[in-house]
């Protein structure tokens, strides 16, 4: 047997490396390739990556102990810490980190060409954006669920752990107002995705309050029940679209800030069991069928790659992304290959939920999903034809396009077959949306149904980024406990209800704000360099985290992708501050005035990047250098045994979770 698995894993790796000859042009350069080698490529890499680099790290690196008592169990209160199903917790985290960033920035980024696109998103997650959402995971489950930004306190001192504390917090108000701004615009005057998305609420609800206290731990009856209102809401949703009570859903921009605004407070204040929980399982039901059945589409019908490998535009001057390849690739492609706002919930909800340590490769193998996720939407958008494309998310008019040589060439066709005009709709959803549509109808006997697989694909954007807002608010909210729980002893009880309630309205009140006043021109490139910023953090104090393990020898798997994503921030921050300099000497009053902001929120930006990794470069060459003593606040308990494991525990005092603590193993497997 040990032969015939070797065999295997060596076919898998020969026909990714076949596949990968197609997609970069090794093979067959001057023709257009098809869409399946893409998913091959892909599935493949994905697939050894987590045999074998991401079995490495659980087992080597951090070495994972399912007799370490978690988190989960031995603070369990039924709101936060709670140990959670497995099924359930991958559902939960996955529909978490996966919001608009790898749906819209891929389908973005394709004004470069398929080809850059796709080597960060494959490469990017298994070196990078997996390895930091599975370290950071790990390092707060062993810290009793703890945040990032109080890690890094822990671990690296004030001046970094207030930097972290201040970035996470503008990033995540960023990273919020920019997937919000998303959702507006895939809802606004769209009753049938608005009706859709708003049932999804009472869904969540009715399965979370059935799993909890009508049949704990009946996993299986709760997600039929789910998925079966689910589609029924999918489907029922054009028969009020058409009705005479689709005013009720037809809601402006403004109305629907306040509507999101409303649903971000209520799951950041309610038990996370009762809606944010079920609510993400539910969503991941839809996520993964959408998923598996493009990638379906792509295997069976085998549509061409219409987008070239590499476009003019990768020198700059693009009509979609202004700036060259380098750095503003890696920027526009916000969560695909590496996400900073994935650390704040592998610190916050994730590492709260896990029944056992070997649960926690959750980390490595929701990202390589996410990255497919990514994948296969720069795919979505790849399909179309570049000037049709172009169109789609530009303003400009057909003879300025045609004049780039991308004139476009079916946009009346796929905007009746849609039933809605898609010209000029800028973001990326609607493009997705139609490349999307385009793959689904040509499946055998879906002719005629592209109306309907646009407004699916529609709603599934949708429901990607609201399950990012609710979690992100909810993480966000945290935060602000946290710090303000540094001066006011009670915000620092999550549980204290003033405190939540003050918390989420801060948080709620700041990215409504944005979304409102806000643009995707100004919002989505400062929310990729911010996301970048945080995913060097994220790393910074992963290293940190590994050496006061005494693995030393293993930091190079966060030190390289650290200074790689440093690289690459630091860059994009110094020319879009230019940029927004540039850009403010020539607007109006009203507008310059956004911009410098803008430019010193960039600033901003870089500082506390250079801050913190300077900072944290002297102390390890402190600790692995010159050998200087350091405590660790890592907490491990272990199981049947009054030891706690082969590293001195240093707990910090004012941690309300410290004593009193209830050894109790867990029963069954848990739930919701």
């Amino acid at each position: 047997m040990t032969v015939v698995w070797h065999g295997l894993w060596v076919g898998v790796a020969v026909l990714g490396a076949v596949a990968l000859a197609f997609v970069t042009g090794a093979v067959n350069r001057d023709e257009k390739v098809n869409g399946l080698w893409l998913v091959v490529a892909a599935a493949c890499i994905y697939v050894l990556a987590y045999r074998f680099y991401g079995r490495w790290l659980a087992r080597r690196v951090v070495e994972l102990n399912n007799r370490h008592i978690t988190p989960a169990v031995r603070l369990n209160d039924g709101v936060n810490f709670h140990p959670t199903n497995r099924v359930v917790l991958f559902g939960h985290h996955f529909a978490a980190i996966a919001g608009a960033g790898p749906l819209l920035g891929p389908v973005l980024a394709a004004q470069f060409g398929f080809l850059p696109g796709f080597l960060w998103l494959v490469i990017g997650a298994v070196i990078a954006g997996a390895v930091q959402d599975f370290i950071i995971l790990v390092a707060s489950m062993r810290r009793n669920g703890r945040s990032l930004p109080e890690i890094a306190h822990d671990e690296l001192g004030s001046i970094t752990g207030t930097a972290t504390a201040v970035a996470v917090l503008f990033i995540v108000v960023v990273a919020l107002a920019g997937l919000g701004f998303a959702v507006v615009n895939a809802l606004y005057h769209n009753a049938w995705g608005t009706f859709t998305i708003a049932m999804t609420i009472p869904i969540g609800v009715t399965m979370g309050f059935y799993l909890q206290r009508v049949r704990p731990g009946a996993v299986g009856e709760v997600s039929a029940i789910g998925v079966l209102l689910l589609i029924t809401a999918v489907l029922f949703g054009r028969v009020v679209a058409q009705s005479s009570y689709a005013w009720l859903f037809e809601f402006d921009r403004p109305t629907l800030v306040w509507l999101l605004a409303g649903y971000g407070f209520l799951a950041s204040v309610l038990p996370g069991w009762m809606l944010l929980v079920p609510r993400g399982y539910l969503s991941t039901f839809m996520k993964l069928g959408v998923v598996v059945l493009l990638g379906v589409g792509v295997i069976v019908m085998a549509p061409t790659i219409e987008m070239p490998r590499v476009t003019q535009f990768a020198a700059g001057g693009g009509p979609i992304i202004p700036g060259t390849l380098f750095p503003f690739l890696f920027i526009t492609i916000a969560c695909g290959a590496i996400s900073g706002f994935h650390s704040l919930v592998s610190s916050g909800t994730t590492p709260k939920m896990i029944e056992l340590e070997s649960q926690a490769v959750v980390g490595y193998a929701a990202m390589l999903l996410e990255s497919f996720v990514g994948v296969m939407a720069l795919i979505a958008a790849s399909v179309l034809i570049p000037g049709d494309y172009l169109a789609i998310n530009t303003t400009l008019s057909h003879d300025t396009l045609a004049a780039m040589g991308f004139a476009p060439a079916r946009l009346t066709e796929l905007s009746q077959l849609v039933e809605v005009d898609v010209s000029g709709r800028p973001g990326g959803a609607v493009s997705l949306a139609v490349g999307m549509a385009s793959i689904f109808t040509a499946l055998p006997g879906m002719t005629g149904w592209m109306a309907y697989w646009y407004q699916f694909a529609l709603v599934f954007e949708a429901l990607f980024i609201l399950t990012t807002i609710d979690t992100g608010t909810r993480v966000a909210r945290y935060l602000v406990q946290e710090m303000i729980g540094r001066h006011i002893a009670f915000f620092r009880q999550i549980n204290w209800w003033p405190g939540v309630w003050i918390s989420s309205g801060v948080v709620v009140g700041a990215w409504g704000y944005l979304i409102g006043t806000g643009s995707i021109t100004t919002i989505w490139p400062m929310f990729g360099a911010a996301n970048q910023l945080l995913g060097m953090l994220a790393l910074c104090v992963g290293t940190t985290v590994l050496i006061k393990m005494r693995k030393s020898p293993y930091v190079w798997v966060t030190a390289l992708p650290m200074l790689l994503v440093a690289t690459i921030t630091l860059s994009s921050s110094y020319k879009m501050f230019g940029m927004f300099l540039d850009q403010a000497s020539m607007a109006g009053a009203g507008q310059a005035l956004a911009l410098y902001l803008d430019a010193i929120l960039v600033a901003v930006v870089a500082l506390l990047g250079i801050i913190v990794l300077s900072d944290s470069v002297k102390q390890w060459y402190g600790y692995v250098i010159l050998k200087r003593p350091f405590v660790s606040s890592e907490v491990i308990v272990t199981a049947g045994s009054s030891s706690r494991g082969r590293r001195e525990i240093v707990v910090s005092a004012d941690d309300e979770h410290d004593t009193g603590w209830k050894l109790k193993l867990p029963s069954g497997t848990g739930c919701c």
